[in-house]
């Protein structure tokens, strides 16, 4: 089978919810296997701006997270058979450096795409390079802003993207429409 890759942050303060934790149990019970975690290390666009709770005061510090998870499960084995002598595209250099399980890049600014959470083309490219070969097909579910669909093409991949908002389903197939043009 394929790979299933969920980015997630967790949520709230008070109290703290370990979102992450709760999508890896629910997989295991759905009979996934977990591959790994990739830590997004976010901290190079973190803001300055202190979280809420006490400034510098043991009474109530508050940790602002400046990273977001990226889990990683198979279904059946964790093993692809390439069978079809189906073509990698990743180099050495991007293997070396994708495998590791910290990755470190900016976020890209809501304001930039046009929709409230991006992130960046960069964090599915590497995950896309990793998990598929070349001319297979990409899914994005949760298609936002088309990001997944540019890292697919970028990549050589097919995808398939679904989205329920009308306007950010515009946004993507306009992108994906501009990217297309520009690449050729």
């Amino acid at each position: 089978g394929g790979r299933a890759c969920v980015n997630i942050a967790n949520l709230g303060r008070r109290p703290y919810i370990p979102l992450h934790a709760w999508i890896t149990e629910s997989m295991l019970r759905l009979g996934y296997l977990m591959r790994g975690e990739v830590i997004w290390n976010k901290a190079a666009s973190a803001s300055s701006s202190t979280a809420w709770g006490s400034w510098k005061s043991a009474t109530n510090p508050t940790l602002r997270d400046v990273h977001e998870y990226i889990l990683v499960f198979s279904k059946g084995s964790f093993k692809r058979q390439n069978t079809q002598q189906r073509e990698s595209t990743i180099s050495n250099e991007e293997f070396l450096e994708f495998t590791k399980s910290v990755w470190t890049f900016p976020t890209e600014p809501a304001s930039k795409i046009g929709h409230p959470a991006p992130f960046p083309v960069e964090l599915p490219y590497r995950l896309v390079q990793l998990y598929s070969f070349k001319d297979e097909v990409v899914l994005d579910p949760f298609m936002g802003s088309g990001q997944t669909a540019l890292a697919a093409i970028k990549a050589g991949r097919h995808y398939i993207g679904y989205e329920i908002n009308q306007e950010y389903a515009a946004l993507a197939e306009a992108r994906i429409q501009r990217y297309t043009v520009q690449a050729n």
